[in-house]
């Protein structure tokens, strides 16, 4: 299957100092064998639409997205030898300068393919790379792609640089016969690998540090989790009044943002948006990103945002909690609790959304870009919380308004009975809001 797209316009981006609209082809190799867990219900068709929208989320100018069938991956070219012949004849039919791959490919059929293409390939991590390294806006982000982007081309130096390969001459007073380029590269990546871990290591212990005052104060902390693009950012916005950039594109989020709101019976949280996740996400990301994808680790309550209204909604939610669940977050005793969070509903049939309330009675059904159900969420969201707590009377005297407005404010009051000089309260609260409340 194949399709071919008008071009949209090219130019040049002052603000970021890059080109758009390279023209370029998207592909998607169908590969033999049994899916990846959790890819068993996604047809190509869906994955050659979502490469696509990678590709246009570094603007490139795809001139034409096909599928192709591979009956057994080569080991020069992963395509077949008739494969590749046709893509060259499609690359120089569109002027094409780029092939986007959605697949692994390695750094030796990364160069078969150039070659006999006559263009530039990229896999879909490398692809993914691209985008975050175009959508970092913080130090912190910057250096996390940056360190990405290292440990992938580390093992493709032999792909990239082999003009390097020479010898050249050693230092008079040392002797031999010197390194050659290559492996003194390979040195200075190694280095430069090494400085970038240990920044982003003193990263990780400040966020430990605000981690561990937080807990102090201590407020709950409610992470956002989702596939990309399914509205995180403009949930996160509806919530908290905040202007975090919230578009209709991948990965618009990479930098995690968080803020302070008011939940019914809770009081102040803390909310967190966070990077999206993707089918297949390159493991140096999940690795690079482990100082930001502590605050996931360490929440205490997960919104899974789903776009609900989408064809791949399903496998995709599959993808998600894989991740989680690599990230040692939910599955098995202790997990974080995680709350289904139906987004885009307005998208939907009025019997579609029937439907799915029925089939899963726990899921909140909101739609972030009208506003509808939030407040429905913010009831469960406190409910959930709350229910992490213990039940506990206390006896304050009428005139004790501070400690009275706290336990309103951070517990699910049961019960109240006024007596003579005496209000005697149950409520449910968690363990550290019973120590600030014991500290009052």
């Amino acid at each position: 299957m194949a399709r071919t797209t008008d071009a949209p316009s090219r130019g040049f981006d002052a603000k970021t100092g890059t080109s758009y609209g390279q023209p370029a082809i998207v592909i998607h190799p169908v590969l033999p064998g049994r899916p990846r867990p959790g890819t068993e219900v996604r047809d190509a068709s869906a994955r050659l639409a979502e490469i696509e929208g990678l590709a246009a989320a570094i603007r490139l100018d795809v001139r034409e997205a096909r599928a192709i069938r591979v009956r057994e991956p080569n080991p020069a070219t992963l395509l077949g030898r008739g494969q590749v012949a046709e893509l060259r004849l499609r690359v120089c039919a569109h002027a094409a300068q780029l092939v986007v791959v959605d697949a692994a490919v390695s750094p030796v059929q990364q160069k078969n393919l150039e070659d006999a293409l006559g263009a530039k390939v990229i896999d879909r991590t490398g692809l993914i790379l691209e985008i975050f390294g175009e959508r970092a806006a913080t130090a912190e982000g910057r250096m996390q792609v940056e360190l990405a982007h290292l440990e992938y081309q580390a093992g493709r130096l032999v792909r990239s640089w082999t003009h390097l390969e020479r010898q050249r001459g050693g230092f008079g007073f040392l002797g031999g016969p010197g390194e050659t380029q290559i492996e003194t590269d390979r040195r200075l990546l190694r280095d430069r690998i090494a400085r970038i871990r240990r920044d982003l290591e003193d990263v990780r212990r400040t966020r430990t540090l605000h981690r561990n005052r937080r807990k102090k104060a201590p407020w709950p902390v409610i992470a956002l989790v989702g596939y990309t693009n399914a509205g995180k950012s403009t949930l996160f916005n509806r919530l908290t009044g905040a202007d975090v950039v919230a578009k209709d594109m991948l990965f618009a989020t990479l930098d995690p943002t968080m803020r302070r709101i008011e939940l019914p019976g809770q009081g102040r949280v803390i909310l967190s948006d966070t990077v999206g996740f993707v089918s297949d996400l390159p493991t140096e990301l999940v690795a690079a990103f482990r100082a930001t994808l502590e605050e996931v680790t360490e929440a205490d309550l997960l919104l899974h945002v789903r776009d609900i209204s989408h064809a791949e909604s399903d496998a995709q939610d599959t993808d998600v909690r894989a991740i989680l669940e690599s990230l040692g977050v939910t599955g098995g005793e202790g997990g974080t609790p995680v709350l289904d969070v139906f987004n885009k509903a307005d998208l939907l049939e009025p019997e579609v959304r029937e439907a799915l309330h029925l089939r899963h009675p726990d899921a909140v059904i909101v739609s972030a870009l009208r506003g509808a159900g939030l407040e429905l969420l913010r009831q469960r969201i406190g409910d959930l919380l709350a229910a992490r707590g213990e039940v506990a009377e206390f006896h304050l005297h009428p005139s004790d308004g501070q400690r009275l407005a706290f336990l309103y404010a951070h517990g699910q009051i049961l019960e109240r009975r006024d007596g003579l000089g005496d209000i005697a309260l149950k409520v449910r609260m968690s363990a550290p809001d019973r120590a600030r409340f014991n500290e009052l």
